[in-house]
């Protein structure tokens, strides 16, 4: 029996191309550009920021993010950033008596511009809140605490193997693997990923037949 639900946020249920757009923007390079960076350090199981110290070499990530921010041109996410999927997901785990969690490796404002989409979920939370992030075990011991129901009644879903599902696993959760985004896609057929998860799926809405089961 699936009591909760916990979603990962990038690529998961936001799309990242707003993310990326608005840091090549901010560093005056072509959006490609950025992109294909982040594709190389995808692939090589490297931090996804090591894409902007490679187009700007020695850049300090964290005092840029602020200039950003102090700039009015720091994060920003509305309704045209979630996937199609999400909201019919989300309502259709809600109708059959699931605890919805969404919690992923983002800021505290990146969290809070969640909760203001009035989504329909039992709980928006963030590293940034917590201040822990994947794949720290500790963050995981943070899900199942608010995810209020034991870790073979959980499922955490998300797109990235050493984010998402290898530590939730490790924690005792069960693991949906979403194919999507950069990650969910290189590493869909991995067999240590198709080994960890306990399920593979290409939209949200499977979910609930996942529960319904």
């Amino acid at each position: 029996m699936i009591e909760t639900i916990v979603l990962d946020v990038g690529e998961t249920i936001t799309r990242d191309d707003r993310y990326w757009h608005s840091w090549a923007d901010w560093l005056d390079i072509p959006r490609h550009t950025l992109s294909a960076l982040v594709g190389a350090v995808v692939a090589q199981g490297r931090d996804n920021a090591d894409a902007v110290r490679l187009a700007r070499p020695g850049i300090d990530v964290a005092a840029e993010y602020h200039a950003r921010e102090a700039a009015g041109r720091g994060e920003f996410l509305d309704e045209t950033d979630l996937y199609d999927d999400v909201r019919p997901a989300l309502s259709g785990l809600r109708k059959l008596g699931i605890r919805v969690i969404i919690a992923g490796n983002q800021t505290a404002r990146a969290g809070q511009l969640l909760r203001d989409l009035d989504l329909p979920v039992d709980l928006v939370v963030t590293s940034g809140d917590w201040g822990v992030a994947k794949p720290h075990s500790e963050f995981f011991e943070r899900v199942l605490e608010v995810a209020q129901a034991a870790p073979w009644e959980t499922v955490y879903v998300g797109d990235h193997p050493a984010n998402d599902v290898f530590p939730a696993k490790a924690a005792g959760l069960r693991t949906a693997h979403i194919r999507r985004g950069p990650w969910g896609h290189l590493w869909a057929d991995d067999p240590a990923l198709r080994a960890a998860a306990d399920w593979q799926i290409d939209s949200l809405t499977q979910l609930t037949t996942i529960t319904a089961g």
